[in-house]
């Protein structure tokens, strides 16, 4: 739409913005960031009064290094579902945090010292501490800055940080509830262990690599048989974990398993069977054993059945039995039993027990009462074994850094020597690993505390269950809604099937275990912990003045016992709080304590990954039952993890990590943002070069139709409005699609489906908008009067789009909207993020008119692509030089077409509309039956000011225009 002419060209309405084309967001969003921040954004949107507070509760990220991908999609998430909920009428709180305690500090403060040649154990424990301290604030202040490049508003100047003096304060006193509500216990049972980091391990605190390991099948000789053939037969067992061998206490079978008895009838030259050696074996596996020991079909035959009634009362020999050298150690019977754990579907039908260094074993004897007759304590804190052992003492399961230590090897090469060995080998399977140090793990048993989750809790608050556990798995079901609802099933089971929470770490950097313990009590004894409100008020005092450091101070014990208690008659405790108690307890400083926080101590959300339903999510529910009675959250949000374009992890060996900040330098934060938006977050989702730049163009895309919004609304003043009563079909069916969309939005940010609320704002923005009302209503822009009514109802029009659009996309592309919005409302206290979404007329909806303008526009359709045949074939060069005759069947579409200006909705200069049938070079398509399209070109001549070519034009006092146009120019 342009005049030929430059007399007429300047007479024309045209669109007129400094709003840039090119976007420039990597060097320009600094600018939006600081003028936030001047103005006081988020302070300013605090003080709206009588708003419904909404709160979602930041889980906190590590404070140890530069933002990941993964860092910025969650915040990100956050930031969409902060910012969606205050422009919904919320006042929408984030106080962001960051978790401080904890090995992956004190490793690095270790490695450090490792570099200097320092040892760890020769600092003073309160020096070491402030080391970590001071590395975390560092990490704290670079992170936090790079959150808020990314756009991420909440209060930055008052975060929460686990390690303030007021935070560990809280943590104690969350840790001494436990204490004073019977649920903490000392017990001694298998947990993860890291020989390289000397501390116990969560289950979120390990990932799984595959590893190579030994793999061995050992002979157990029958010590008491019931029946003659059965003295000397030899029960095999099968294990990955040689260095068990040791603490074995016991064989167990399953009691549904088919056992025989084997005997070796001829043996090749190496081998470590004999002949006549007779083997107890499950059938399914006994042909496996067999050539795992090297023996051939014919060397080995069944001998007969052996029923499971028949294994009951044997006992067993260690293969170490009355060996020279051995001083008894492994002399002692071993237990043989059925056990429901047993399978025959890999081994040898039978499992060894180490119930010192397995779960399943430990609950078995645990469940049996004899776990006093089973336990060893064998392996130390470095994964050595104890000095005295006999043939192993001080050699080690694994080296110092983590690989293969001599542990295996040397009990191997004395299983063979004592002629204990079937036959050996190596697997490579799934192994778990420390996160941090990435060395294997062990089990291991040690003196842990814990939290019972199904011990009753005497707290009196038993709305949701009187125990942890059913605490947890009643909030799981009655009082949290869940986004994907998988994620419930996930923490379901979780805790249902959960052991009790192992509280304890053997490390320095955390918050202490604020007890102590009698001495010469046994951890079954009522008074072996000391449970006093007066000792636990002075320690929760010290801490909030002091600080956790407090507890190492020379002195701690006689200052928190105070004068009621010899201080010589109890044991102080110095092992640390899981970390994951740490972050569990936030909801307690953070929602309960600030003024920013809720009434009730619950959040309305927490969003994390995936791999929280085992971390965060998990501890926080447990905690807080523990010490609530409820679960801290009632919306649970969950996101996958980031993959490259491919779909495999990202790897710094792999080279195909994408960095934050190298996304930000190269397009801007706007375009990381959007690529959270137009991803389903709730899976995996996949980012990289190609699927950026895809972004980007689509982002360009939306930038052309704002662009355009902007420079028609030029000196738009609220005078000029229309009442939309007033306004023309085509103005009003925009409204309706708003009314839509405005439902859609709404809802879709209700249920953090921000995937769901761009494609609707994008499709309209570029289909609705762009690629039709826009393509329609530029004639009418730039052409019309300024006066005129459908200009005016246009421009009317323009204006509410621009208020829902901008408002509606500023939570997902907040630089960007600010930039829209002080294009047309500039001021040193404007923003976007200041305002809220538009109340949407209900009257808008129109659906009689949304089902007539759907039949309009399927017939224009199919006049557009007839068109578009002519320009190819360079019949015409513009849709203006066209008067098609457009054969339509259906009477009401007919009728709807002829009540509208349809050449104006077909940027034609004319069309003829007739109910006759198509004639049979009519085009067609299939999807329209019953319409058709003969081309015919305009009559007439070109209006020099609008393109038209209209048989009026050079008959008005203008010469050279249309009577539309001459009557604009006055």
């Amino acid at each position: 739409m342009c005049a030929d002419t430059p007399e007429y060209k300047n007479t024309l309405t045209l669109p007129e913005t400094d709003f840039p084309m090119r976007a420039g967001l990597p060097k320009r969003e600094p600018a939006w960031l600081e003028r936030w921040e001047k103005i006081g954004v988020y302070d300013r949107l605090r003080e709206k009064t009588g708003r419904k507070p909404f709160t979602l509760h930041d889980g906190p990220p590590y404070a140890n290094g530069h933002l990941h991908i993964g860092h910025a999609l969650n915040k990100t998430i956050k930031d969409m579902i902060v910012r969606s909920h205050q422009m919904m009428g919320f006042d929408a709180r984030y106080v962001p945090g960051w978790d401080c305690h904890g090995l992956p500090i004190e490793w690095k403060i270790e490695e450090q010292y490792r570099k200097k040649g320092k040892n760890k154990d020769e600092v003073n424990v309160v020096d070491f501490r402030q080391e970590c301290r001071k590395f975390a604030e560092g990490w704290i202040d670079i992170q936090r800055e790079e959150f808020k490049r990314l756009g991420i508003t909440g209060n930055w100047a008052d975060p929460y940080v686990t390690m303030d003096y007021h935070a560990e304060r809280v943590i104690a006193e969350e840790f001494m509830k436990f204490l004073m509500n019977g649920t903490l216990y000392q017990g001694s049972k298998p947990v993860m262990w890291s020989p390289v980091e000397k501390t116990a391990l969560a289950e979120a605190e390990v990932e799984y690599h595959d590893k190579e390991s030994f793999t061995i099948w050992v002979k157990f000789k029958v010590a008491e048989p019931a029946d003659a053939d059965l003295a000397g037969a030899m029960v095999v067992i099968w294990t990955t974990t040689p260095w068990t061998m040791p603490s074995n206490k016991a064989v167990v079978y399953g009691e549904d398993i088919s056992y025989g008895l084997y005997e070796i009838t001829g043996t090749p030259d190496e081998c470590w069977a004999n002949v006549g050696d007779k083997y107890l074996l499950a059938d399914n596996l006994a042909g496996d054993v067999m050539a795992r020991a090297r023996l051939e079909e014919g060397q080995w035959t069944r001998v007969r059945d052996v029923p499971t009634s028949e294994l009951e009362g044997l006992a067993l020999t260690h293969p170490l039995y009355g060996a020279e050298g051995s001083n008894g150690e492994w002399d002692d019977l071993r237990d043989f039993r059925a056990a429901e754990f047993v399978t025959d579907t890999e081994g040898t039908g039978f499992v060894h027990c180490a119930p010192s260094h397995g779960m399943e074993e430990y609950e078995l004897y645990r469940d049996l009462g004899m776990l006093e007759q089973v336990i060893t304590y064998n392996v130390m804190d470095d994964g050595g074994f104890r000095a005295d052992l006999p043939f192993f003492g001080g050699s080690y399961i694994l080296s110092r850094k983590g690989g293969e230590g001599d542990a295996n090897k040397k009990i191997i090469d004395k299983l063979v020597e004592v002629g204990g060995l079937l036959a050996r080998g190596k697997i490579k399977h799934s192994y778990p690993h420390s996160w941090r140090s990435k060395a294997p793990v062990i089990y291991r048993n040690t003196p842990q505390w814990f939290a019972a989750v199904d011990k009753a809790v005497g707290d009196g608050q038993d709305e949701m269950g009187t125990t942890i556990r059913e605490r947890a798995l009643n909030s799981i079901d009655q009082l949290v809604k869940w986004w994907p609802q998988s994620g419930r099933n996930r923490l379901y089971s979780m805790i249902e099937a959960r052991p009790d929470w192992v509280l304890s770490r053997q490390r320095a950097w955390g918050v202490p275990l604020t007890c102590f313990t009698k001495k010469g009590a046994l951890p079954t004894d009522a008074d072996y912990l000391l449970r006093d409100p007066a000792v636990n008020a002075r320690i929760a005092e010290a801490f909030e003045a002091e600080g956790a450091d407090c507890w190492y101070e020379d002195g701690a014990k006689e200052r928190f016992l105070g004068a009621d208690y010899n201080a010589d008659d109890w044991i102080q405790v110095y092992d640390v709080l899981d970390v994951w108690f740490d972050s569990g307890s936030t909801h307690a400083f953070v929602l309960r304590d600030r003024e920013d926080g809720t009434e009730d101590g619950i959040a309305d959300v927490y969003m994390e990954g995936t791999d929280q339903h085992r971390g965060w999510f998990h501890s926080s529910m447990l905690q807080a039952c523990g010490t609530l009675g409820r679960a801290p959250y009632r919306n649970v949000v969950t996101h996958g993890f980031t993959l490259d374009e491919k779909g495999n992890k990202m790897s710094k060996s792999l080279g195909n990590t994408i960095v934050p900040e190298a996304v930000v330098k190269q397009y801007g934060a706007d375009i990381l943002r959007l690529w959270v938006a137009q991803t389903d977050y709730t899976a995996d989702q996949r980012i990289g070069p190609e699927i950026l730049k895809g972004v980007a163009d689509g982002y360009r895309r939306l930038r052309n139709t704002l662009r355009f919004m902007l420079g028609n609304l030029n000196e738009f003043e609220a005078a000029e409005a229309v009442d939309p009563a007033d306004m023309p079909e085509l103005e009003r069916l925009v409204l309706h699609r708003l009314a839509e969309l405005d439902a859609i939005v709404r809802k879709g940010y209700s249920e953090f489906n921000f995937q769901g609320v761009f494609q609707a704002i994008f499709n309209f923005a570029t289909v609705d908008l762009s690629s039709f009302y826009f393509d329609i209503r530029k004639d009418t822009l730039y052409c019309d009067a300024a006066t005129s009514a459908d200009r005016r109802a246009a421009r009317t029009v323009l204006d509410i789009l621009f208020h829902r659009l901008t408002t509606w996309l500023a939570p997902i592309l907040p630089f960007t909207m600010e930039e829209v919005w002080l294009e047309r409302f500039p001021g040193d206290d404007s923003s976007v993020h200041l305002v809220d979404f538009p109340d949407t007329p209900s009257e808008w909806a129109d659906e009689a008119l949304a089902a007539k303008w759907a039949g309009i526009r399927q017939v224009r359709r199919v006049v557009t692509a007839a068109l578009e045949i002519q320009r190819r074939e360079k019949v015409i060069g513009a849709s203006l030089e066209a008067a098609p005759v457009v054969h339509v069947a259906d009477a009401d579409v007919l009728k709807a077409l002829k009540s509208v200006n349809f050449a104006d909705i077909c940027i034609t200069s004319a069309v003829q509309l007739t109910g006759d049938s198509s004639p049979a070079e009519a085009f067609r398509m299939p999807e329209s039956e019953g319409v058709g399209v003969v081309f015919e070109k305009a009559d007439g001549e070109k209006c020099q000011r609008c393109w038209k070519i209209l048989p009026d034009v050079g008959s008005h006092a203008h010469e050279g225009t249309c009577g539309r146009c001459s009557t604009a120019l006055g």
